[in-house]
């Protein structure tokens, strides 16, 4: 009997996202968390981002983990990152869920950084100097639906 009810319960379709509709949908929610390795490990925050002319963008303060990984010469790709974000039910279960996977790097323009700056404000009482820009190298996501 309770192996009938989660099989009933656990019937959802699964479909994989095209990219313009995975980004449009990452572009929908403010909240994620970004993956990175840090000391070999992989490390999880969550942050508030924006998608910004198909990139995703987050501020970060001065010092952080992630800020100090990232490239700051010219020409430096950065550091690969994956960040995700989801907008799931949790009573019916149903939803997506988007992943891009891509090269992190420290916003230096100082016209960028004051433009983000007023776009995305934080949600903690840090006091957040840097952005950083995500290249969406890879982008994957699925729709949950009954």
């Amino acid at each position: 009997m309770l192996g009938e009810w989660a099989d009933r319960e656990a019937s959802r379709h699964s479909t994989e996202l095209e990219r313009a509709e995975a980004l449009r949908l990452l572009g929908s929610v403010s909240l994620g968390r970004i993956v990175f390795t840090q000391d070999a490990l992989p490390a999880i925050r969550p942050v508030n981002h924006l998608l910004h002319h198909g990139e995703v963008i987050i501020r970060t303060h001065e010092g952080a983990a992630l800020a100090t990984l990232t490239g700051h010469e010219e020409g430096d790709e950065g550091v690969v990152v994956a960040y995700e974000a989801d907008a799931i039910d949790p009573a019916t279960h149903c939803g997506w869920s988007v992943v891009v996977t891509g090269y992190c790097r420290l916003v230096t323009d100082p016209a960028d950084l004051a433009h983000y700056q007023a776009l995305l404000h934080p949600w903690t009482d840090h006091k957040m100097t840097q952005a950083l820009r995500i290249r969406p190298d890879l982008v994957t996501g699925v729709r949950l639906s009954r």
